[in-house]
């Protein structure tokens, strides 16, 4: 590749690492992801639809749907039948952290704090000391829902090393009374938490009904590094994933329905494009917008229906599906390489990951291996894979889940990154473009 070639490839690179960080930034919470990808999508050309009503999927349309904190994009090519497949990428909105409790305003000792419960298994130490905002929803007496963020509101203040001279040796939060963040001065009894968070929506706090909310992070993310190799941001887990489908789903609409090939657009693909963005993921996915509730099949049901599928015909497009997985997954450590195999050591700036697990933790199966080595050759990606050290279990995602429910062949991957499960965690810009990059070899195969 020559310098100019490289220069250019940094140049892309680095945009899309700066689009990524503008979506984070959008997203403190699964409620704002799922909205922000709608509306990309919508002004990428994609008709919203609502669950309630009526759909009107023909061939050559394109279309979106958001259930709470979880949203589905698809295009419908104009040569779809009855048995057409589907390839679908999957990932989710949601990450660890903490969520408010009923009655949220607490407080000691001229302290006015937040009670939150931890959602998921986030790193705790890592969330003290950071200017943290709320974010999610209120529901008001006429049902209606208002997203809400707040500016730079809470913190969780570490003690001080010279009341807890071991500290260094190893710090334990208690989960009830350390992780309850500071938000202001004063009297519980004449503070109201969700008063303050319902004025940045011009909300009276006597119309809220109900709340769903979430801390986070209110740092921007940054690319650093040497030939700005990295990418640190909140939310990675697995915004990452949702960011490389999004921009793949924007390049194959902006495309052109001329030609074949690597240019053909997604009106003359063999298979129906679907990007599925679930939630709750972070605590089992078992709700009405996770991946182990019934959205997906939900929409491919009513996808089929309007191609006019028989029962028999919409199962034999499901066997003739692929399903993607993609979440992050650990790269070596350079401070703890004994924690990973000894021999399968992704590291970050080398590409994306297969995931491989032998008692199944994920899909991945010879046949979605060898697909998914194809797919990356084709987008001229280079493939990593990872596995677990045998006496370190590792987690799960939505692929068995997906797999599980529908019978769709499916593959696990992702990108490698630093700091999992982190207020803030860490990546390499140039396997963020990969994914994205073989997400659209993918739908366009």
């Amino acid at each position: 590749m020559s310098s100019s070639e490289n220069l250019a490839d940094a140049r892309t690179v680095r945009t899309h690492a700066e689009d990524l960080i503008d979506l984070v930034a959008a997203s403190p919470s699964s409620l704002h992801a799922a909205e922000t990808v709608a509306a990309r999508l919508v002004s990428a050309g994609f008709t919203r639809l609502v669950e309630t009503a009526a759909w009107d999927v023909v061939p050559g349309g394109r279309y979106v749907v958001v259930r709470d904190g979880a949203v589905l994009a698809w295009a419908v090519p104009l040569a779809a039948s009855a048995t057409t497949g589907f390839h679908v990428l999957g990932a989710h909105s949601d990450s660890p952290g903490f969520r408010l409790k009923p009655q949220p305003t607490t407080g000691t000792r001229g302290w006015l704090q937040a009670a939150v419960e931890i959602y998921g298994g986030p790193l705790l130490n890592s969330w003290l000391d950071r200017e943290l905002l709320l974010a999610g929803r209120l529901i008001t007496a006429d049902g209606a829902h208002h997203l809400v963020a707040t500016p730079p509101l809470l913190r969780l203040p570490q003690l001080a090393i010279h009341l807890d001279r071991n500290v260094n040796d190893g710090l334990a939060l208690d989960k009830q009374t350390q992780t309850q963040p500071v938000w202001g001065l004063g009297q519980p009894a004449t503070a109201d938490l969700l008063a303050e968070v319902a004025s940045h929506v011009g909300v009276a706090r006597a119309d809220v009904r109900g709340y769903d909310l979430v801390l986070a992070d209110s740092a921007r993310g940054a690319v650093f590094g040497a030939d700005d190799a990295f990418l640190a941001a909140g939310r990675l887990d697995d915004l990452a994933s949702v960011h490389a489908g999004l921009r793949a789903f924007e390049r194959l609409a902006a495309s052109s329905s001329e030609g074949d090939g690597a240019g053909a657009g997604v009106e003359r693909l063999p298979h129906i494009p679907v990007l599925a963005v679930f939630d709750h993921e972070e605590v089992g996915s078992a709700t009405r917008s996770g991946a182990a509730g019934p959205l997906l099949g939900d929409v491919l049901g009513r996808i089929a229906t309007a191609l006019g599928a028989t029962p028999e015909e919409h199962l034999r497009a499901l066997a003739d599906s692929w399903l993607v997985s993609s979440d992050v997954g650990h790269s070596v450590h350079p401070n703890y390489v004994g924690r990973h195999d000894p021999v399968v050591q992704p590291v970050l700036g080398s590409g994306p990951i297969l995931k491989i697990n032998a008692n199944q933790r994920y899909a991945t199966d010879g046949a979605g291996e060898a697909a998914w080595r194809g797919w990356s050759e084709r987008a001229g990606v280079a493939v990593q894979e990872f596995v677990s050290h045998n006496g370190v279990p590792c987690g799960s995602t939505i692929g068995p889940i997906s797999a599980t429910r529908l019978g769709i062949r499916t593959v696990d991957v992702g990108i490698p990154i630093l700091s999992m499960h982190s207020a803030r965690e860490l990546a390499g810009t140039s396997d963020l473009l990969g994914l994205s990059r073989v997400a659209e070899a993918f739908w366009r195969s």
